[in-house]
C-alpha cells in the first residue's frame, strides 16, 4: 500500500478557558495518582475508528468535515481540560521527583491526513491487519514521560478512498481504557451537535489516606520500555467471537469446572491462551527446550467498581494481576480448569487488596523499564466499552484498530463486535503463532467469520 501524505498539522485548543461543568479549569493542577504514574514508560493509548464514506456526503465531504472535526474537538476538550494541557515535574531534595498535569491548555495536536489509493476493504478483508493502519496514528515511538513538551492527546483524521479513519493517541498517565473511550464517546457526540455532554468527566484523584503527596519517584531513564522489541516478525489478526459461540465456550468451561461462574470474558481468554500456548510450542518462536516453563497471564484489574469510585472517574483505575501456571497444567487440563484460573484471580481482588497495592506501590515507586518476557500474555481494554456508538454525524464506524503502542508479543486487546454480543480480539504475535492458531481446530472451531 502506498504511504499516507500528511495534510496538515495544527494544536486544537479548548474553545472556552471557563469550563461549564465545574470539574476543572483551564490553568488548574491535577496531582497523579500511583495508577496514572505507573505507565509513564510505557507508550500512549492508540486505539482509532474505520468509518465508510458516505455517497451522499461526497460533494462537500472535504470541505467540511475536517474543519468540523476539529471545532468538535475543541468543545470537547471543554469538558475535558488535562487533555489539552501538559505533564509538570518538580524536582525534590533528595533527588526524587514529583508528577503532575498542568491543564494549561497547550492544546492538543490534530492531523490531517490522506492515504491516496488505500480503500476500507483493504483494510478489513486481509488476514492479517496492514501495516497502512499503524501510519493512521499520531504520536508514536514515545513514552508517556514524554508529556512534558508533546501533547497528551494527538488525534489523527485520516482519509481513505472510500472511508475515513479517526486515531486517537492520548497519554496512559492521564487515561486508562475506561477513560479513553468516554472521550470518544464525548466527542461523537459534541460533533453531532450536542450541547453538553451525557457524562460529565470527574477530575478529582482518589488517594488512600496513608500515602503522602507528592509521590516522590526515582530518576527515570527515558525510554519506551517497549522500544526494544523487534516487531519484524510480529504481526497482527482480528479473531471474531459471536455471541453465540462465546455461549458456548462459556457454558464448557462451567460445566468442566462445575460451576456457574465462570464469565464469557473469562472464557474467552481461556480460550485464547490456551490456543496461543499450542501456537507458541508447535512453532519455533519460543524456545524448544523451554516446554514445561512457568507461563504468566497479565490481567488489568479494575477499581472503580471496587473502591468504589465514580463512573464518570477520569484517569487510571485499575492495577496489573498475574496469572502465573506451568505450561503442562495447561496442556494437561481442559478450558474450564484454565477459565477458572482467570476467576478465580479476578475473585481475589478486594477493595482491601486494590488499596494495599497503591499504598505499597507509594513507599517505594517503582516503574517498569524493561521488556517483558516472551513467555507472557498481556490483555487490553474491554468488550464493554462503548465503540460502536461514535457516530460524528456521518454514520456509526465499520471497526476499530489499534496502532503501534504498547505492542509486545504476546498482546490480546478485545473489543466489543459489530454484531450485539460478539467479541472481537486483536491478537499480537509471531506470524508462526499466529499461523498454528489458524490451523487450531480447537481454536478455530469457535471463530466466527
Amino acid at each position: 500500500m502506498s504511504k499516507i501524505e500528511i495534510l496538515c498539522s495544527s494544536m486544537v485548543k479548548m474553545a472556552s478557558t471557563t469550563v461549564n461543568n465545574g470539574n476543572a479549569a483551564a490553568n488548574s493542577k491535577m496531582e497523579l495518582t500511583p495508577w496514572d504514574l505507573m505507565p509513564l514508560l510505557i507508550c500512549p493509548i492508540q486505539e482509532g475508528l474505520l468509518f465508510h464514506k458516505y455517497p451522499n456526503l461526497h460533494d462537500q465531504f472535504k470541505k467540511t468535515f475536517v474543519d468540523h472535526l476539529k471545532a468538535s474537538l475543541s468543545r470537547t476538550l471543554d469538558f475535558f481540560p488535562p487533555l489539552a494541557g501538559r505533564l509538570k515535574t518538580t524536582k525534590n531534595e533528595d533527588g526524587t521527583s514529583s508528577f503532575f498535569v498542568d491543564c494549561n491548555n497547550a492544546g492538543a495536536e490534530f492531523t490531517h491526513a490522506s492515504a491516496p489509493g488505500v480503500s476500507v476493504s483493504d483494510i478489513l478483508d486481509p488476514i492479517y491487519v496492514p501495516e497502512t493502519v499503524y501510519s493512521f496514528f499520531a504520536l508514536v515511538n514515545i513514552s508517556n514521560l514524554e508529556g512534558v513538551s508533546k501533547p497528551l492527546l494527538g488525534v489523527q483524521v485520516t482519509e481513505l478512498e472510500d472511508g475515513f479513519f479517526i486515531g486517537c493517541s492520548m497519554n496512559h498517565a492521564l487515561v486508562d481504557g475506561n477513560s479513553f473511550w468516554h472521550f470518544f464517546n464525548s466527542w461523537s457526540e459534541i460533533s453531532r451537535s450536542f450541547e453538553t455532554i451525557s457524562k460529565i468527566p470527574v477530575f478529582e484523584r482518589w488517594f488512600p489516606e496513608k500515602i503522602n503527596l507528592p509521590i516522590h519517584i526515582p530518576p527515570l531513564e527515558r525510554r519506551n520500555m517497549f522500544s526494544d522489541f523487534d516487531s519484524d516478525q510480529l504481526l497482527q489478526r482480528v479473531f471474531h467471537f459471536s455471541k453465540e459461540n462465546i455461549a458456548k465456550l462459556k457454558s464448557r468451561a462451567n460445566d468442566e469446572a462445575g460451576t456457574g461462574k465462570i464469565s464469557s470474558l473469562q472464557t474467552l481468554l481461556a480460550h485464547i491462551w490456551r490456543s496461543v500456548l499450542r501456537g507458541r510450542r508447535n512453532s519455533s518462536s519460543i524456545n524448544q527446550n523451554s516446554e514445561n516453563q512457568e507461563i504468566h497471564f497479565f490481567v488489568p484489574v479494575g477499581t472503580r467498581e471496587r473502591i468504589p469510585l465514580h463512573n464518570c472517574y477520569f484517569g487510571n483505575a485499575s492495577y496489573g494481576a498475574i496469572i502465573s501456571s506451568n505450561e503442562d497444567h495447561i496442556f494437561n487440563h481442559g478450558l474450564g480448569y484454565t477459565a477458572m484460573k482467570f476467576h478465580e484471580l479476578v475473585s481475589q481482588q478486594t477493595k482491601e487488596q486494590a488499596i494495599k497495592n497503591l499504598e505499597d506501590w507509594a513507599e517505594n515507586p517503582t516503574i517498569p523499564s524493561k521488556r517483558l518476557s516472551n513467555n507472557i500474555c498481556v490483555v487490553s481494554n474491554s468488550p464493554r466499552y462503548d465503540v460502536y456508538g461514535n457516530d460524528f454525524g456521518w454514520g456509526k464506524p465499520i471497526a476499530v484498530r489499534s496502532g503501534m503502542g504498547l505492542k509486545v508479543d504476546g498482546r490480546i486487546t478485545v473489543f466489543p463486535a459489530a454484531d450485539p454480543g460478539g467479541i472481537d480480539a486483536e491478537a499480537y504475535l509471531a506470524e508462526e503463532t499466529l499461523e498454528a492458531m489458524a490451523n487450531d481446530a480447537e481454536f478455530m472451531e469457535a471463530v466466527s467469520i
